[in-house]
């Protein structure tokens, strides 16, 4: 299976349900992009440009300076995946459609059944996203709040 290059989901999705848990454990203090940065594995440069269009929608605030970092800023029980999707993805195509020669006359053809595709994948993934929300994604991963008291610090 050929590995995914655009990975902003997958670490919107960790980034998110890790700030659901520092919540979830009474955690104050912002959460640095370091931090997070540890926690997916992905340099603290990408984390930022992850959460850029989150806070822009209102899924997640930060607060600058020395000690500041990133917060929750909506509940996870009612931000569900399709959101996140739709920021980070809006109309970008799912499949990754090229352009092909409009003098082939397969290639001609083959666009508009691509495009048709991609819309179907496209409302097929949102319609799956809509019923998981980061509350159902921080439950799933076996996160216990009594037993991770060190993100109180």
């Amino acid at each position: 299976m050929a590995t995914p290059t655009n990975t902003r989901f997958a670490v919107a999705v960790h980034v998110l349900t890790y700030l659901a848990s520092c919540a979830a454990v009474g955690r104050t203090r912002p959460v640095s992009s370091d931090e997070l940065a540890g926690s997916t594995a992905v340099n603290p440069v990408h984390v930022r440009k992850v959460l850029g269009p989150l806070r822009t929608a209102g899924l997640v605030r930060s607060r600058p300076g020395a000690h500041g970092g990133w917060e929750l800023a909506a509940d996870p029980k009612t931000v569900n995946l399709a959101q996140v999707w739709q920021v980070l993805q809006g109309d970008d195509p799912v499949l990754g459609i090229h352009g092909p020669n409009p003098a082939c006359p397969v290639g001609a053809g083959v666009q508009g059944a691509l495009v048709d595709l991609d819309r179907r994948v496209a409302k097929a993934v949102l319609a799956e996203l809509e019923g998981i929300t980061l509350n159902d994604v921080l439950d799933d991963s076996g996160f216990d709040p009594a037993a991770h008291t060190q993100f109180l610090c």
